[in-house]
C-alpha cells in the first residue's frame, strides 16, 4: 500500500520551519530556543556597568562627604583624618555665619551673580539669534573673532582691564571696587553666545518664515517665536553664568577690594591664616556657598541637559 505524500508546504512556512531547524512538513518536537547566553550576558554586563558607575560616584562623593564631616567637627579634631566626627558640633556654621559676616558675602554674590546672569542671558540670546538667522557682511568673521576671545586667558587681560576701569573711557569714572565695574567685564561671555547661536540653528526656519508672513519683524520674531522655543538653551546659559560668577575668585579679588563688597569666595579665603586654617568653619562656609548653585542646578537640570545636548547638533 502506497503512503500518501505530505501536502505541499507554502514557501513562507517552509522558510520558517527551516529557521526553526525542522524539515519542511515535519512537526517540531519542541519550541525553537533563542540565542543561548544572550540574556545572561546582557544582565552581567549591565550589573558590571552599574557596579563601576557606583564606584565612580562614590569616589566623587568622598570629598563632599569629608567636607560635610569636617564642618561638624570641633577645630582640634580636624587635624586627624576621621570620616565621622567624634564630637558633633555646629560651631563651624556659627562662626561662618556670625563671626565672618558670611551673610553679607552671600548677599553680595547674589547681587552680582543675578545681574551678570540676567544680562548674559539677554545679550547672548540677542547675539546668538543675530549670528544664527540674520545675514550681514562679515558675520562669520565676527563670530570667529568672538570665539577667539576664549583663547585669551584672564591673566593676560588683567592690566588693560584694570587700567580701563580705573579711568573709564569718556567718563573718567573709577569703577574699581564697585559692582558696576565687576558687572561691566562679565555682562556677557563668548561661551553663552556660542551656545545660544548653536541652539537657534536647530530651530526650523519654517516657524520664522511663518512669522514673517504675518508681518513680524526681526525683533518681534525673536521675542515672540524664537525666544520661547529656546527655553533649554536659556536655562543652560543661566546655570553656567550663575555658577561661573558665584564661584569667581580672580576678578572679584582684583576689583572688589572693600570688605563690604566681598563675595562669598573672598569670604571663604578669610578662614585661612598664616600659620593655621579654621577647617571646620571653612568647610561649613563652603557647603553654605554650595547650596544655591546645587539648588538652581537641580531645579533646571532637565533643561540644562537638553540645552547643552541640542546646542551641539548643528554647527
Amino acid at each position: 500500500m502506497e503512503t500518501p505524500e505530505p501536502p505541499p508546504v507554502p514557501p513562507l512556512a517552509a522558510l520558517e520551519e527551516l529557521a526553526a531547524g525542522t524539515a519542511p512538513g515535519e512537526v517540531p518536537s519542541a519550541a525553537a530556543p533563542g540565542i543561548p547566553g544572550r540574556a545572561t550576558s546582557e544582565r552581567i554586563q549591565r550589573a558590571l556597568a552599574y557596579f563601576f558607575l557606583f564606584l565612580l560616584a562614590a569616589l566623587f562623593f568622598v570629598p563632599f562627604f569629608w567636607s560635610l564631616s569636617t564642618s561638624l567637627k570641633p577645630l582640634p579634631e580636624t587635624a586627624y583624618y576621621r570620616l565621622l566626627p567624634h564630637h558633633w558640633t555646629l560651631v563651624g556654621y556659627r562662626e561662618a555665619l556670625l563671626d565672618y559676616n558670611f551673610k553679607r558675602y552671600m548677599l553680595n554674590s547674589a547681587i552680582v551673580a543675578g545681574a551678570v546672569t540676567f544680562t548674559s542671558v539677554f545679550l547672548a540670546s540677542l547675539g546668538g539669534y543675530a549670528f544664527a538667522r540674520l545675514k550681514f557682511p562679515g558675520r562669520n568673521l565676527l563670530f570667529f573673532l568672538v570665539l577667539g576671545t576664549l583663547m585669551i586667558p584672564d591673566q593676560l587681560r588683567l592690566v588693560p582691564i584694570y587700567r580701563m576701569l580705573t579711568i573709564f573711557p569718556l567718563t573718567h569714572w573709577n569703577l574699581v571696587d564697585t559692582y558696576q565695574g565687576y558687572w561691566a567685564i562679565r555682562m556677557v561671555s563668548a561661551t553663552a553666545l556660542f551656545l545660544m547661536r548653536q541652539y537657534f540653528l536647530t530651530i526650523p526656519r519654517d516657524l520664522e518664515e511663518a512669522a514673517k508672513l504675518d508681518g513680524a519683524g526681526h525683533f518681534k520674531t525673536f521675542w515672540r517665536v524664537m525666544l520661547p522655543l529656546a527655553g533649554p538653551a536659556l536655562a543652560a546659559v543661566a546655570i553656567l553664568e550663575f555658577q561661573g560668577t558665584w564661584n569667581d575668585f580672580f576678578w572679584a579679588n582684583l576689583l572688589l577690594q572693600s570688605s563690604n563688597h566681598w563675595t562669598v569666595q573672598l569670604g571663604l579665603a578669610q578662614f585661612t591664616w598664616t600659620y593655621y586654617t579654621q577647617w571646620n568653619a571653612s568647610m561649613a562656609g563652603s557647603l553654605i556657598a554650595l547650596a544655591p548653585v546645587v539648588t538652581i542646578y537641580l531645579f533646571f537640570q532637565r533643561y540644562f541637559v537638553a540645552g547643552v545636548a541640542s546646542a551641539g547638533v548643528k554647527g
